[in-house]
C-alpha cells in the first residue's frame, strides 16, 4: 500500500491554488519573467514562478538585470532603511565602520509581513532600488517543495499546516501607489529561500533579470481603457490621445469601457427598491459614486450612469473602425463644454457637444432607449459592461488593457503608447512608435514633430537627426552652391584662355598677312572670335 507523507494528504485536504511552475505568462496575461542569471546553478528553464505587483510602471518590451541585494530591513519605515546593512557583504568603509552601501544600480529583496506593499515599493524606491522582489513568508499549500522545507523544520504537524495559504497573495495598489515607478515582483517562499540562501548564508553574489514583454496575437494591437465619465485621472489622456491614435491609424484597435457598479450586488437594489437613492438608475439596478460625495446637489452617480450609456452608445455609432474619430471629438468637446456641476448632466450642454462633434443626438437618445433606457429593470449595454468588468477583475478606474494584459502605472499618453508599442512584433510597429515613443512629450512630437529628450530638442525623423524635408532642403542649398562656384570657376578659365589666344595671335598673325598695313596687330586680336582665320 502506497502512504503519503502527512504534509502532502494535509494539504491535499486543504485544496490547491492554481499556482503553475516555471511558468512565463502570468494569470493576468503580462508575460513578465523572472530569471537568475548568475550563479548558473540558480538558472530555471522557464524563469521563476512568481507574482506581479498592480502598481509601478514596468519598461514593457524591456528588462532590468542587476545584481540582488537581501536586506534584514522590513521596509515598512523608511527611517529604518539602512543601505550599508543586507547581503551579500561588501568592503568596509575604514571611516565609518559600515559597509559601502548597495552599489547602484541593484534589485532589492525583502521579506513579505507587517505593512503593505505598496509601502515596501516606496520605500525600496526611496533607498535607489531599481526594482523590489518580495519574498513570500508563508508556502502555498500545493508546493510540494515548500511544504517539505517546513516540515522539516516543525514538529507541531497541525501547527504547521494552518499556516500554509490555500490562495494566491495579490499585490494590489491600496490607492496610494500613483507615485511607486519601479516595478514588484513576489517570489514564493521556496524559491526564495534558495535566492536567500546564496546572498546570505554563501556571501555570494546573484544576478536576477526581471522582463517584461506582451502578448503580440498577430501584427495589429487591441487596447481597452476602463473608465467613469467622472473619474479624473484619465481625463488629460483622453483629451490629449485623439491626435496619437490617428497615427497608429488602423494598425490598432481601441474600444472604451464604462466601469459600473451591479446595484443587486451592493445591496442597493433591495426587495425590488432603490436604497441608494441618486447614485443608481433602473430603480438600483446600475450605480455609481458619487463624484462629489454630495447626495443632495451637484453630479450624482445617476447622472454619471447616464453619459456612461450616452458614451456606450456614440462609441456603438462611431468606433466600429476601432479609431473612432467622432468619439474623441465628443469626449473632447464634453470635456470642454459640460465637466463641471453645473452642465454635466445638462441636456443642452450635451446636445452642443454633439453638434460641435457632428454627431447625431437623436441616434444617440434612440440607442440608449433601445438597450433598455434607465428607468426599466434592465438594460443590455449595461449588463455587457458589468458582466465583462467581472470577468476581467477589474477593480482599479482607470485601467487600461493592451492585447488582454493590463497596463501598470501611471495612466498618460506616453505609458499608454509604451504599452501600446510593446504589443507589436517589431516588423509590424507603426512608425509613430519608433519617432515619438522615447520623448518627453509625446504628444507635442505627434502634433509637431519634434522630439524633446532630457531637455533637448530633435525633429522627430529619429534619434536626434535631421528631417527629410530640412536634408533635402540643405541637399538642394548645397548642390547650388557647388553649381554657382563651377559656373564661375568655367567663366573665368574661359576669360583666361581667350586671353591667351589673343595674345598669341597678336603676335603671329600680322607675319602671314601683311596686305593692310593701316590694320594694328591688337585689332585682329580684339576681333575675338568674330574673325575668321579662313578666307
Amino acid at each position: 500500500m502506497l502512504t503519503l507523507p502527512k504534509y502532502l494528504a494535509a494539504a491535499f485536504l486543504l485544496g490547491t491554488a492554481n499556482t503553475a511552475l516555471a511558468k512565463d505568462e502570468t494569470p493576468d496575461h503580462v508575460t513578465s519573467r523572472l530569471q537568475v542569471q548568475v550563479p548558473k546553478s540558480l538558472f530555471k528553464d522557464g524563469g521563476y514562478d512568481h507574482r506581479e505587483a498592480l502598481f509601478g510602471r514596468p519598461p514593457y518590451g524591456g528588462s532590468i538585470a542587476q545584481n540582488i541585494y537581501y536586506t534584514d530591513s522590513d521596509l515598512c519605515d523608511s527611517s529604518l532603511v539602512d543601505a550599508t546593512t543586507g547581503f551579500p557583504s561588501r568592503a568596509v568603509d575604514p571611516k565609518t565602520g559600515k559597509q559601502e552601501p548597495w552599489p547602484s544600480p541593484f534589485i532589492l529583496m525583502a521579506d513579505r509581513g507587517i505593512c503593505s506593499f505598496v509601502q515596501k515599493a516606496r520605500n525600496a524606491q526611496h533607498a535607489g532600488a531599481a526594482g523590489l522582489i518580495i519574498a513570500d513568508n508563508v508556502c502555498q499549500c500545493n508546493d510540494d517543495k515548500c511544504l517539505a522545507m517546513e516540515q522539516d523544520d516543525k514538529d507541531d504537524n497541525a501547527s504547521f499546516l494552518t499556516n500554509c495559504q490555500g490562495t494566491e497573495p495579490i499585490m494590489a495598489d491600496d490607492g496610494s501607489g500613483g507615485d511607486i515607478t519601479i516595478p514588484t515582483f513576489l517570489m514564493f517562499k521556496y524559491d526564495a529561500a534558495q535566492i536567500k540562501k546564496e546572498v546570505k548564508d554563501r556571501d555570494s553574489t546573484v544576478q536576477i533579470e526581471m522582463s517584461w514583454a506582451l502578448p503580440h496575437p498577430d501584427s495589429k494591437v487591441e487596447y481597452e481603457l476602463w473608465t467613469v465619465p467622472s473619474e479624473e485621472v484619465s481625463k488629460d489622456f483622453q483629451k490629449d490621445w485623439k491626435d496619437v491614435a490617428v497615427k497608429l491609424g488602423d494598425k490598432v484597435f481601441f474600444h472604451p469601457r464604462q466601469y459600473i457598479y451591479d446595484g443587486v450586488k451592493t445591496r442597493c437594489r433591495y426587495e425590488g427598491k432603490d436604497m441608494c437613492f441618486t447614485l443608481c438608475t433602473n430603480e438600483g439596478r446600475y450605480c455609481a459614486t458619487d463624484p462629489d460625495n454630495d447626495l443632495e446637489h451637484g453630479i450624482s452617480g445617476a447622472d454619471v450612469v447616464r453619459e456612461a450609456l450616452r458614451r456606450i452608445c456614440v462609441w456603438k455609432y462611431h468606433g466600429k473602425d476601432g479609431l473612432g474619430m467622432k468619439y474623441w471629438d465628443y469626449i473632447s468637446e464634453f470635456l470642454k463644454r459640460c465637466d463641471s456641476d453645473d452642465f454635466f448632466a445638462n441636456e443642452d450642454c450635451v446636445r452642443d457637444a454633439m453638434k460641435h462633434a457632428k454627431i447625431d443626438k437623436k441616434q444617440i437618445d434612440q440607442c440608449m432607449d433601445d438597450t433598455g433606457g434607465l428607468e426599466k429593470d434592465s438594460n443590455k449595454a449595461l449588463d455587457d459592461e458589468i458582466e465583462e468588468a467581472s470577468r476581467k477583475g477589474v477593480v482599479v478606474l482607470p485601467t487600461m488593457f493592451v492585447n488582454t494584459a493590463p497596463m501598470r502605472g501611471a495612466l498618460n499618453s506616453q505609458t499608454v503608447l509604451n504599452a501600446v508599442c510593446a504589443g507589436f512584433t517589431e516588423e509590424s510597429q507603426p512608425s509613430v512608435c519608433a519617432t515619438c515613443r522615447e520623448c518627453d512629450d509625446v504628444v507635442t512630437c505627434v502634433k509637431k514633430g519634434v522630439c524633446k529628450k532630457s531637455g533637448k530638442s530633435y525633429s522627430a525623423g529619429g534619434g536626434g537627426g535631421v528631417s527629410k524635408k530640412t536634408f533635402g532642403t540643405t541637399l538642394l542649398l548645397m548642390c547650388a552652391l557647388f553649381g554657382a562656384a563651377g559656373y564661375i570657376h568655367w567663366r573665368k578659365t574661359r576669360e583666361e584662355m581667350r586671353d591667351q589666344v589673343r595674345g598669341i595671335l597678336a603676335e603671329y598673325m600680322p607675319l602671314e598677312g601683311g596686305e593692310d598695313p593701316h590694320q594694328s596687330p591688337m585689332d585682329f586680336a580684339r576681333a575675338g572670335q568674330s574673325a575668321s582665320l579662313i578666307s
